[in-house]
């Protein structure tokens, strides 16, 4: 068996292998880089989506292409559909500052859910309503309640089945981020679509 060598002597030759290590050339590989702005398709910020983004049938088609592969007249292969089922996925409706008012931008995804709902008697949606910090734990508790059943009569008004949507009200317990400034607390200020039970 070979002798181990001090330890000034193995940190010395560990760190001398690391630097080796660190000062080598690394792989070449391709950039990831996108030139402009990220475009978002504007229905999946709960937005007006604009006429040319619209087909004939009224749902949404949001065209995604790598830069360098657009084609003239060709239709994407990454072309993202915003049909009901696309709006489904919007599972979060936001409210202004001490409001239980579904603003109407939002319509658009509650009308999925509850075309959803409607077709799928099984489901079962529970409408999670939330507040931000702000205020005492029982005005906040009283205020997500109030935007649970808002979402709730919404949904219920467009075709879902009363006995498909229960509500519960989260209060400030559960911040989707937890900072003490603007951005957080309009996070926050929010009823979540929870699928219980998706047929």
């Amino acid at each position: 068996m070979r002798p181990l060598l001090p330890y000034p002597a193995r940190l010395a030759a560990f760190v001398s292998v690391l630097l080796a290590a660190c000062s080598s050339a690394p792989p070449a590989t391709t950039p990831l880089a996108q030139s402009g702005p990220l475009k978002v398709h504007p229905g999946l910020l709960g937005q007006p989506v604009p006429p040319e983004l619209q087909t004939p049938e009224g749902s949404t088609v949001a065209r995604v292409t790598a830069p360098g592969t657009e084609t003239a007249g060709a239709t994407p292969a990454a072309a993202m559909k915003l049909d009901a089922a696309g709006l489904r996925t919007q599972r979060s409706i936001y409210f202004d500052l001490d409001s239980a008012e579904v603003k109407g931008e939002f319509n658009p995804a509650l009308q999925a859910h509850a075309q959803h709902l409607a077709g799928h008697p099984k489901a079962r949606v529970r409408i999670e309503g939330n507040a931000d910090e702000r205020g005492s734990a029982d005005y906040n508790k009283r205020l997500g309640q109030k935007r649970a059943e808002a979402v709730k009569q919404s949904l219920v008004g467009q075709g879902a089945p009363e006995k498909q949507v229960r509500v519960v009200s989260l209060g400030e317990s559960k911040p989707k981020l937890k900072g003490h400034d603007e951005e957080s607390w309009a996070e926050n200020r929010r009823a979540d679509v929870v699928y219980e039970k998706e047929e």
